[in-house]
């Protein structure tokens, strides 16, 4: 049975992170349409549908869903091809349905199958990217595209090369924004006076700070004044018709083209990976370690996807960004989410010319916080002690999210994690034991339950490595499954090697024969006949078995 959620059970603290999720929102809805080649206002409407209705349908408690960074490269390419938004917008809509039809076949499951480290990677990697990309904003340099969250720019440039620009596009106005806002930020959680109004977000008085400074800067004609090029950017409609002409609906004639479906398949698959990628890290990041029906999930995604397409939104997915923030601000349920979306609603149709002179260097000093937190220097040695098989996959994770894309990332974090899983299976295929006595050393293998042919190699190597003139016992007692190239390497070594070498080779609790197949009744029927057999052996050895046991 269901638990019944109360939504406004925590509605204090659901509002102050809502709001604070808004304001980080606002300029990832702009500046991701914007680097999508798609109208700005359809970063809106899809922030909006993703806080309202993905935020009431998703189980998530934490996820904040809206237009994705990891998908802008898909836009801006099929909206290219198509040479019209309205024909891509088709293509959403198919995303849409397919995302609704994986919710209901629950191929949400797979986010099972994600390590740990692997995600934790993904998080730092996006910490990392937040950084990168919001610095050079915090100094005034706003030439590239507001959250286009790739390493490699438009402009033919990378992150990195974005940083070194900074200092040729200094802003004086824009660096004592930052400060302010870094100041008040900081000072927020850590004053314990300012802790009592814990109601009122830290970035929400840093924002107000920013846009009063800017406003005596420009009052009083200092040079330290920033201008619109600077500011968030968002369309003022003036009456209710060109508020009309900014939604934009699909043309249905796009159904008839192939490519327009390729197109959808593509996002649905990329949105769906994304999605649920971002739920198992919001999962992670519950402090009440709460789990998402990620089935659940993929159905609200693909309706959200639907209502977005019909009113002109991009597609969305739940972002990590816009997640992250919501947690740090100290969100409690989904209602957080709702809220940010009514506030975006609300915001765009009341007060989009105020919105408009929010300074950019105060929405990065924000993000730069939330990127902080994420790849935080105790994440890093927190992996480092657990050994180099869990952060090896983390860090490969971490630098090729920031280099490439999510996706990427993630899968060679995932094949690396692979291969240290089959390396140490390979190493548990058996042990060694080496006795010391005075008439010659003794080296006893024990092979383990089950004996693949992966585990050839590491065999046929201990073998070859055992020295003349020593005695050998390997012991297969335990073992119920033996692959035919691991018997026929053991058989070599003991009639050619040992012979050639004076190795005095002895086996022991080998089969005639292993008839372990795939099935599993064959496989519980020879485990239970094998442990049988070593069950009476014991029985006989200390003699507690019964008399008819004996006989046998």
């Amino acid at each position: 049975m269901t638990k019944k959620i109360n939504l406004f059970a925590n509605l204090k603290s659901d509002f102050a992170s809502g709001l604070v999720v808004f304001l980080v929102a606002l300029p990832l809805c702009l500046g991701i349409a914007m680097a999508s080649g798609a109208p700005l206002f359809s970063g809106i409407i899809s922030g909006v549908i993703g806080g309202i209705v993905v935020g009431y349908l998703s189980k998530s408690h934490l996820s904040v869903s809206g237009p994705a960074a990891g998908l802008t490269a898909i836009i801006l390419t099929a909206i290219t091809d198509f040479g019209a938004f309205d024909i891509f917008l088709t293509a959403v809509l198919i995303a849409g349905f397919v995302q609704l039809a994986l919710g209901f076949i629950k191929a949400g499951s797979i986010s099972n199958y994600f390590p740990t480290n692997v995600i934790e990677g993904m998080l730092a990697g996006i910490g990392v990217i937040i950084i990168l990309k919001q610095l050079p904003h915090a100094f005034g340099y706003d030439a590239d595209f507001e959250g286009d969250q790739s390493f490699i720019e438009p402009n033919g440039g990378n992150s990195f090369s974005s940083l070194l620009e900074i200092f040729n596009h200094v802003q004086l106005g824009a660096i004592v924004i930052t400060v302010v806002s870094l100041v008040i930020l900081i000072s927020w959680d850590k004053v314990p006076f300012l802790k009592k109004l814990k109601l009122i977000p830290g970035a929400l008085i840093a924002v107000v700070s920013g846009i009063v400074l800017n406003e005596i800067f420009i009052s009083t004609g200092s040079s330290l004044a920033i201008n619109s090029a600077h500011l968030v950017s968002l369309p003022v409609p003036t009456s209710f018709e060109e508020l009309k002409s900014i939604v934009v609906t699909p043309n249905f004639s796009g159904f008839t083209n192939p490519k327009v479906w390729v197109v959808g398949l593509t996002i649905a698959i990329v949105a769906s990976i994304e999605t649920l990628l971002c739920i198992e890290a919001s999962d992670r990041m519950d402090a009440q370690k709460r789990y998402t029906d990620t089935n659940v999930e993929l159905k609200a995604q693909g309706i959200g996807n639907i209502i977005s397409a019909l009113i002109g939104g991009l597609p969305m997915t739940s972002v990590v960004v816009r997640t992250s923030a919501n947690n740090a601000a100290g969100a409690k349920s989904k209602m957080s989410s709702i809220i940010h979306g009514v506030l975006l609603l609300i915001s765009v149709l009341a007060i989009p010319v105020i919105l408009n002179k929010i300074p950019l260097a105060t929405l990065a000093t924000i993000l730069i916080l939330v990127g902080y937190k994420l790849a935080k220097p105790a994440t890093f040695v927190h992996f480092w002690n657990k050994g180099k098989y869990q952060f090896i996959p983390f860090v490969a994770t971490l630098i090729a999210v920031v280099t490439t894309d999510l996706l990427k990332g993630v899968m060679l974090g995932i094949v690396i994690s692979i291969i240290f899983i089959l390396k140490g299976n390979l190493k548990r295929a058996y042990s060694f034991k080496k006795e010391a006595y005075v008439d010659g050393d003794i080296i006893h293998i024990d092979l383990a339950q089950e004996v693949s042919f992966l585990n050839k190699a590491a065999i046929k190597s201990t073998l070859n490595d055992i020295p003349e003139n020593t005695k050998v016992i390997i012991h297969a007692h335990d073992t119920v499954y033996i692959a035919h190239d691991i018997l026929d390497l053991i058989k070599e070594f003991k009639n050619t090697r040992a012979k050639e070498d004076n190795i005095d080779v002895k086996l022991k609790g080998f089969k005639k024969e292993y008839d372990l197949e795939n099935s599993p009744d064959a496989a519980n029927h020879v485990t239970f006949e094998h442990y049988y057999d070593v069950a009476k052996r014991e029985m006989v050895k200390k003699g507690t078995a019964p008399k008819e046991v004996i006989k046998k």
